[in-house]
């Protein structure tokens, strides 16, 4: 695969997402959203989870971003109190916009572990109140192209001619590549925008000269520059997630599942939530499926 860029951006900071308990029962290794990186303009979070029925992630309110959820393996059900309902399985996404607000749950379906990736997108001031909505793309229909060794899987944006359907309010790139051994990636990106690799299989290394090496469950930062470089030196094959966005430069305020701009956004949001108004009304008499059968009041 050979694209050429005048400045290959570099690895910043390195992490390795450790695992830790969230929702009921399930375990996420969060890699943006924690205390050592609150924050990576525009994204809020990223999760690599991984949860067994009846553990999940039972009803829970959103506001002011956009969750995207990519199976792995396994499938989950989602629910909310618009009355959607579907699951997505391995190779699926989910593009949910919360904007308003969403009151939904997301639970394991059928038998096994089920694992994937969600990622938190913040949405711009302007867009913060727009009303929710969800693109949901099954995994026969993302677009997917191979050359030179290099197949990826392109969620968002563009990548080696293939183009997503997906419309991205907060303009972001998503590609999954899959590097076999002793090949290489390289991949534009749009120099003002920040970008992060997250590796889920095997070992690259990322990053023009010498490069900085990781293996499974790290995220890394990278620098400036106009696209990245990444060598599989390895034996085995390399998985990993090429994750971009326009940075959106507006003040951050969150609790939990709410991120607005303001304290006080945060404040009213929170009186939002607990009296069901403004975008939360049919919280009010609203449970899920799944919460009924586990019996949960």
């Amino acid at each position: 695969m050979t694209t050429s860029m005048e400045k290959p951006r570099q690895v910043v900071r390195k992490f390795l997402a450790r695992p830790q308990h969230e929702g009921v029962g399930a375990v996420v290794r969060r890699s943006i959203g924690r205390f050592e990186l609150r924050y990576f303009d525009p994204f809020l979070v990223l999760d690599e989870f991984s949860v067994s029925a009846p553990a999940g992630f039972p009803d829970h309110p959103h506001r002011g971003f956009e969750t995207v959820t990519y199976m792995l393996e396994g499938a989950v059900t989602h629910e909310d109190f618009e009355g959607h309902r579907g699951t997505i399985k391995a190779g699926d996404v989910q593009w949910m916009t919360a904007g308003r607000g969403i009151v939904h749950s997301e639970m394991p379906a059928g038998p096994g572990t089920s694992k994937g990736l969600q990622l938190w997108v913040n949405l711009s001031s302007r867009n913060k109140m727009i009303e929710p909505g969800y693109q949901e793309i099954q995994s026969k229909d993302i677009a997917c192209t191979t050359s030179d060794g290099v197949t990826v899987r392109v969620i968002a944006g563009q990548s080696m001619g293939a183009q997503s359907p997906v419309c991205t309010r907060t303009p972001t790139m998503y590609l999954d590549f899959t590097v076999r051994p002793h090949a290489a990636a390289r991949q534009p990106v749009c120099a003002a925008w920040n970008a992060f690799a997250y590796v889920l299989e095997g070992e690259g290394v990322f990053g023009g000269g010498g490069g900085e090496k990781a293996g499974p469950h790290h995220l890394l930062l990278l620098g400036q520059g106009d696209g990245v470089e990444v060598w599989n030196r390895s034996d085995k094959p390399l998985r990993f997630l090429l994750i971009a966005g326009e940075p959106i430069g507006e003040p951050v305020a969150q609790l939990g599942p709410f991120v607005m701009n303001t304290e006080e956004e945060i404040d009213m949001t929170i009186n939002d939530f607990e009296f069901n108004i403004n975008g939360f009304e049919k919280a009010k008499h609203w449970k899920s499926q799944a919460l009924v059968a586990l019996g949960i009041e």
